[in-house]
Order: C-alpha cells, then structure tokens, then sequence
C-alpha cells in the first residue's frame, strides 16, 4: 500500500499540475488594444484654411459642470496640430482655446456635437466610445471659423477631424 501510495502521488500531483497550467493561458489571452483612447485631431489654419503655425502660446482647457476647468493643452508654443480627448457623456463638447501673446491673451470657445457610439471589443475590456463629429460651431475673437475635416472620431488620430481657422496670422 505504500508503494502504491508511493508512486500514485507524485504522479497525480504532476497531472493536476499540468491541467492547471494548462488551463491558465485561456484565461489571460485578452486581446484588450494597449492604446485605446480616442482622441479629437485639429489642425490649426490661416483664414484661407491652409495649415499654419501658432506664434503664440496656447492653452486648451474643458469647462466642467461643476465650475471647474480641465486643463488638456499646457503652454503649446508653435503649434500646428494637437490632440485631445472627446468625452463620453456629453452630446456636445466644450473647448476653450486661450492664446496668449507678449501684449494680449484672448479666449476661444469651440463647441462640438457629436454621437457617443459605445464599442465592445471583447466583456474583459473596458467600453470605449467612438464619435461621429455632426456640427461645429466657435465664438471668440481669434477663429474665424472651425471645419469638420474628417467626421468619424476613433482610434486613428493621424487625419485631422476639425481645421481650427485663425482670423490673422497665426
């Protein structure tokens, strides 16, 4: 009896082992994407709409409902394009660009409504929300006006989604 306990228990140990082993990768193999925000691409643009340069520096910040203000572009000097990200929850979002110069600083507001399109890649990730940009609008002294370049806001940030259009000369 001994030697059969003997030489069934490393035996059952080893099997339980490799079942456990065995089992495990099948429960880590979550294909979640690593960079997964999505992110609002402007390109900044002279009057005539051809893209440009920012002399100034440019802070770009979100009001939030409760009084407070999110800052999401620090101290950007000579800035030809930027990403931020769009929220999840508001049908319109609120950009304020404030730019300041030697002499002055002035405030733009840019407004954009949107769709929040939820995505589930795999029930082990996080939703993500993608957008579909339906109208802008902006008032200030600074944008002469704002174009939807490319609607459709996912993943790929590479092609700008809105032209922010500067009255003089950025």
């Amino acid at each position: 009896m001994n030697l059969l306990r003997t030489l069934l228990l490393p035996l059952l140990t080893a099997t339980w082992m490799l079942i456990g082993t065995l089992s495990l990768p099948s429960c880590s193999s979550i294909d979640c994407p690593v960079q997964n925000t999505v992110m609002c691409s402007y390109l900044v643009c002279n009057a005539e709409g051809v893209a440009a340069e920012l002399q100034d520096t440019l802070n770009v910040f979100s009001p939030r409902v409760n009084g407070t203000d999110t800052l999401l572009l620090n101290r950007s000097v000579r800035t030809k394009s930027f990403s931020i990200p769009m929220s999840f929850s508001l049908a319109e979002d609120t950009i304020v660009l404030q730019v300041k110069g030697e002499n002055f600083v002035t405030e733009d507001t840019v407004f954009v409504e949107k769709t929040n399109e939820p995505r589930f890649e795999s029930v082990d990730c996080q939703a993500v929300y993608f957008h579909t940009i339906t109208r802008v609008r902006a008032k200030g002294t600074l944008l002469e006006d704002v174009i939807i370049n490319k609607a459709s806001v996912d993943y790929d940030a590479s092609t700008p989604h809105l032209h922010l259009l500067f009255k003089s000369n950025p």
